[in-house]
């Protein structure tokens, strides 16, 4: 890893939620849910700027909070629930170097939905974009369906098939080809693949970083919220 470079970490988090009214700062573990990953990106080390881009006021204090350095009003136009999300990641990356003169090389978002992360993956997912030199790299899990095997689609004639069937057919889930779920859990990009190609999730120079399956869940709904919160009880008393 390089111990020189210049890293940005963003943690993009809008204040209307459908699934999930006002989750980012809905209490998780006894923490504003976005505390968690302010923290998280804070314990690594690793990131000279940790900004939070949000439209809600009352989330960019809570992130400042919890340890963020730079809080990004995100403009209006960045934050509706029908826009991609790069382009508040590059908005966040560009007034962070404005507002501090610096330039980055590589740049992070962790999403705040995704708490189930350790500061270690985040160490691990910085080491593979920038030892490997991927032009950007994206979080999954080990997939519970596979398109091979058990995973259907129904076509015009309502009639359910295998989303990608082999020939000759697989018949025991292990000899399916591997796949994976992503879990919107870390995303990274270099300098060239964040500002030219406007962060994109796939590319050429795309490469994966696998985390454990217990890392699935991405909140979205109350239900998933619920598991979170079980899961970050359990694994608290493991010591995981």
């Amino acid at each position: 890893m390089g111990v020189s470079m210049k890293r940005l970490c963003s943690v993009c988090a809008r204040g209307g939620s459908k699934g999930v009214p006002n989750k980012n700062l809905r209490p998780l573990a006894g923490r504003p849910l976005i505390a968690h990953t302010v923290m998280q990106a804070a314990a690594t080390g690793l990131f000279d700027e940790i900004a939070v881009s949000s439209d809600s006021e009352a989330i960019l204090k809570a992130a400042l909070e919890a340890g963020a350095s730079r809080a990004i009003l995100r403009p209006a136009e960045l934050a509706s629930d029908t826009v991609d999300k790069s382009p508040a990641i590059v908005h966040c990356g560009q007034e962070v170097e404005r507002l501090t003169g610096l330039r980055f090389d590589s740049f992070f978002d962790l999403d705040a939905t995704a708490p189930l992360r350790t500061p270690e993956h985040i160490r691990e997912a910085v080491a593979l974009l920038e030892d490997s030199k991927a032009t950007n790299i994206y979080s999954v899990c080990p997939a519970r369906r596979s398109p091979y095997f058990n995973l259907v689609e129904t076509g015009p004639d309502g009639v359910p098939r295998l989303c990608k069937p082999m020939d000759p057919p697989i018949v025991r889930r292990q000899d399916a080809p591997p796949t994976f779920d992503m879990n919107a859990s870390i995303y990274g990009w270099s300098r060239a693949a964040f500002f030219d190609a406007g962060a994109p999730v796939h590319m050429d120079g795309t490469r994966l970083y696998v985390m454990p399956d217990w890392t699935l869940f991405d909140i979205d709904s109350e239900f998933d919220f619920e598991i979170v919160e079980i899961l970050m009880e359990r694994l608290a008393g493991r010591g995981d």
